[in-house]
């Protein structure tokens, strides 16, 4: 059995028992302040036998200041990654973290845009898979054999920001920004020097795709959200975005959870929107 999207903690350590050849755990622990500190977070205790993957170094391209925080790395440099980590195409890639599943996403979803399948989401992250009564390990991991990931075509949009500026005058795709509802409303701003949103665009705040213990809802109750916002759109119809192109793809795992497709990703997001010159700006709620 595959996993394509959530993986339960239980699910998670049958495949450990089962089929620890088949499977391949990444902890993509980060922080936005703090670029060290996920790498420290995981030394300090990971999931056994877990790889530490790097959202800067790994999962982020080179930063020229007009494209965003976490712009992509080119595709190579991902299947190079993931070869170094010892994944193999067969391989099913468990990923998770230690915040609700926001850097996990963004992992599973630069994996797919590889055409890598195989990927899913620990449910409720490190603090399930503790609660749960599961041991950690600390130090670095072991090196292992070399894996033949490879780069199996695009299986996921992204637009550009002509793209996204060309549809704020259409308005031909909705537009979901995943920032809190503060920073959408253009208040409280601390990552980039300019508060507000992309004319037109809705607040889809991440963390509403969360129980509260930091699992995801169910796919009943997140298609009935997403609808009461989206209205009968499809994924195809709308452009995902937030500070950087990581909570967006939160909004984006969930939408492929039940069933909506998948959307295309504006990967530099506010971070590049906000320093393009002549780049429209607006604050207030939605």
């Amino acid at each position: 059995m595959t996993y394509q999207n959530l993986i339960s903690v239980n699910e998670l350590r049958m495949l450990m028992r089962d089929h620890p050849d088949a499977l391949v755990v990444l902890d993509a622990s980060h922080d936005l302040f703090d670029p060290d500190l996920g790498r420290q977070t995981y030394e300090a205790g990971h999931l056994p036998g877990a790889k530490f993957v790097s959202l800067n170094s790994d999962m982020g391209g080179t930063k020229t200041g007009k494209n965003g925080r976490h712009p992509l790395p080119e595709r190579g440099e991902v299947v190079a990654t993931m070869r170094r980590l010892g994944v193999s195409d067969d391989q099913q890639v468990v990923v998770y973290d230690q915040c609700e599943g926001m850097y996990a996403t963004r992992v599973w979803w630069t994996l797919n845009w590889l055409g890598h399948r195989h990927v899913a989401v620990l449910d409720g992250g490190l603090k399930a898979w503790r609660t749960a009564g599961g041991e950690l390990e600390t130090g670095v991991a072991s090196a292992v054999a070399a894996g033949n990931f490879s780069d199996r075509g695009p299986g996921m949009e992204v637009v550009s920001y002509e793209d996204v500026l060309s549809n704020v005058a259409s308005q031909e795709r909705l537009v979901v920004d995943a920032r809190a509802e503060d920073r959408f409303a253009g208040q409280n701003e601390t990552l980039d020097p300019i508060g507000g949103h992309i004319p037109g665009a809705i607040n889809r705040f991440y963390k509403h795709n969360l129980n509260a213990d930091g699992t995801f809802k169910t796919p009943e109750q997140l298609t009935v959200e997403f609808q009461a916002q989206i209205g009968d759109r499809r994924a195809e119809y709308l452009i995902m975005q937030c500070g950087s192109g990581v909570s967006a793809c939160h909004n984006l795992f969930a939408l492929h959870m039940i069933g909506l497709g998948t959307a295309p990703l504006y990967v530099g997001s506010w971070s590049e929107w906000c320093v393009r010159e002549g780049s429209p700006v607006a604050t207030g709620p939605a």
